[in-house]
């Protein structure tokens, strides 16, 4: 039984610590001539109230698949909404034909990937995949 606490309470700690150590920032090309944004400028362009960053050139948001923790992270520190509020928003605005959400992609490296090769896409990943093809104009 001691084990058993003991095994409970380091696989706790571990979790915990894992936790602690991801952090979500939110990325543009090392190519784009975007300024550091604030939180409410990313959130604007990740629920589709602005289409574009503020020198005026087009902002194409990347979104993670729903489940991802990254996702969790950023919407609820970012937007303040959960998955299912996020999914109410984005049903509410298809079907009033206010607009269509960002695309999905797996996950960070994805957005890496995407965000790297167009200075047009903004996206968020896990402050570990983030080298010099990033540059980091946000960090919640």
């Amino acid at each position: 039984m001691k084990k058993v606490k003991s095994l409970s309470v380091a696989l706790i700690s571990a979790a915990i610590i894992s936790v602690a150590q991801a952090e979500v920032v939110v990325v543009v090309s090392a190519k784009s001539t975007v300024a550091p944004l604030n939180k409410q400028q990313v959130s604007d362009i990740f629920l589709g109230k602005a289409s574009a960053f503020p020198d005026g050139k087009l902002a194409v948001p990347l979104d993670q698949a729903e489940g991802a923790t990254a996702r969790d992270e950023f919407h609820g520190k970012v937007t303040g909404k959960s998955g299912a509020q996020l999914k109410s928003f984005w049903s509410k605005q298809v079907f009033s034909g206010k607009g269509t959400p960002p695309k999905e992609v797996a996950g960070s490296p994805d957005v890496k990937k995407l965000t790297a090769e167009n200075p047009n896409v903004i996206g968020y990943v896990d402050k570990s995949v983030v080298d010099a093809t990033l540059k980091v104009v946000f960090t919640p």
